[in-house]
């Protein structure tokens, strides 16, 4: 089989390419959350959605979309199962009828806060693996995200 593409161009991708280490490492790192917050019946996923609710005013959708880089598309699939568990409530805004506000329920706040030791735990596993203690990787991501 004759190709125009050397295995050396596979090979600098595979070494050179930000966005396929950033996907293996978000997927290792998922599989890692997913196993440590599986005792709580909940994903990294759901936990980073949950946690993103937890404070004093509950977001809109399109905020809780802004701040979690997803679309409100995206954002509603993924609150529906947590819905259906009973730990997160989408309400009419008050303000204005047409937007809808996150509600974390009592059942979701105590799941985050059982799970909260399990998180932190995890994380200092995790960031003990990482040069230094991972904040300036999570500053440089956080770097990207805003100029991407």
């Amino acid at each position: 089989m004759d190709s125009d593409l050397p295995l050396s161009t596979t090979l600098e991708v595979y070494n050179r390419c930000l966005c396929f280490a950033a996907h293996r490492a978000a997927r290792a790192l998922a599989r890692r959350f997913d196993a440590a917050l599986a005792p709580f019946g909940i994903s990294h996923g759901q936990y980073s959605l949950m946690i993103s609710l937890n404070r004093p005013d509950p977001p809109r959708l399109g905020e809780a979309a802004d701040f979690l880089g997803m679309d409100r598309t995206t954002l509603t699939a993924n609150l529906k199962p947590l819905e259906r568990m009973g730990l997160v409530s989408i309400v009419p805004d008050k303000e204005d009828r047409r937007s809808r506000r996150l509600v974390l329920t009592d059942a979701g706040r105590a799941v985050l806060k059982a799970a909260v030791p399990v998180w932190r735990a995890t994380h200092d596993e995790v960031d003990g693996a990482v040069s230094g203690d991972g904040g300036a990787l999570r500053t440089q991501l956080r770097h990207i995200a805003s100029v991407a």
